[in-house]
């Protein structure tokens, strides 16, 4: 009874309402941009749908969409397993709606089967939109929508699933910090792009679709990641956080220091009506970090006092380095 009157509650919440809409609204145009701006052209820009344009090379009879499904259940079955409830409905939903967006489109765009398994821009809604001669162009739209898209979903604490996954694994069993662990997870896929389109291997009775394209692949990753960022932050960088726990304050400095591999600063402080001292964490990290680290962090301990606010300029080791005024004056 106790779990059906969350759930009423929870759903009647308008806010909840909002963050759904706006989940799928960021899966809609995330599927548009790679239904018409990214898959027809073999742009690979990372992650588990990156993945599914290369595969869909070597099996044109299944769908990009679909392979995506292949991939995300088997991840979110395991991040369930690993993390539990830091994996909520919403990343499910958002994970479950997107690979079927995608094949919906596909399927509606395309005039014949042999068009949607070839993804032929040119009989890409007749022809109305065929960017094969301004690659530039498809990439930038492609990245830009991706970006929207994707930034909207995280923005509602929720993701497609993929390599953020892979990444959290990595993190979790190899200590490989969570940026690293994505940049890593992508890089593999762009390079089996690479291979695969750009070199042909294990292509049949298809041209090789040219290693040029692997560029083109990297303005729409960068694209997306910059739409991403101001999606989610706006104009700011990086991410100052303020920790106060009571009882597990050696285990965040582990963490930090260890998993996430950032230095920071303990700030005495003393609280104004229990009068006590405390040790209160000073930790700026990067805005993609901040996920990660608010779910370790309630995980470790789900009392503590968290704040989180901009970080504009971020000068030091790790961050940007000092101008040398010399240097610019020669």
């Amino acid at each position: 009874m106790a779990l059906k009157s969350i759930a009423r509650e929870t759903i009647a919440n308008p806010v909840w309402w909002r963050e759904m809409t706006m989940i799928t609204i960021g899966c809609i145009m995330a599927a548009v941009g790679f239904v018409f701006f990214i898959n027809p052209y073999n742009i690979v820009p990372g992650g588990v749908y990156g993945l599914g344009i290369v595969l869909h090379n070597i099996f044109p009879s299944v769908q990009v969409g679909t392979f995506g499904y292949i991939f995300d259940i088997p991840l979110l079955t395991i991040a369930i397993i690993l993390f539990g409830k830091q994996f909520g409905g919403r990343t499910l939903y958002a994970a479950a709606i997107t690979p079927g967006l995608m094949n919906i489109f596909s399927t509606l765009v395309y005039p014949t089967r042999e068009a949607l398994e070839a993804l032929d821009p040119a009989q890409l809604l007749g022809g109305a939109m065929d960017f094969s001669n301004h690659l530039i162009l498809a990439s930038v739209l492609g990245g830009a929508l991706l970006g929207v898209g994707l930034g909207l979903v995280v923005r509602c604490n929720a993701t497609t699933g993929g390599t953020d996954i892979i990444a959290m694994i990595l993190n979790k069993f190899l200590k490989i910090p969570f940026p690293k662990g994505v940049l890593l997870a992508d890089s593999c896929v762009v390079l089996a792009g690479l291979v695969v389109i750009g070199f042909g291997l294990g292509i049949d009775d298809k041209e090789a679709g040219g290693w040029l394209l692997s560029f083109y692949s990297l303005i729409c990753i960068f694209i997306s990641s910059r739409v991403i960022d101001r999606v989610i932050d706006g104009a700011s960088y990086d991410k100052l956080l303020f920790i106060i726990s009571n009882k597990h304050s050696d285990q965040i400095r582990d963490y930090i220091l260890n998993d996430l591999q950032r230095g920071g600063t303990y700030i005495k402080s003393s609280g104004l009506y229990s009068n006590e001292d405390k040790k209160m964490i000073f930790l700026v990290v990067s805005r993609r970090e901040v996920t990660q680290v608010q779910r370790k962090l309630r995980e470790i301990d789900p009392t503590l006092f968290l704040v989180v606010t901009d970080a504009y300029d971020t000068y030091g080791e790790g961050f940007k380095s000092f101008t040398d005024n010399n240097s610019v004056l020669e």
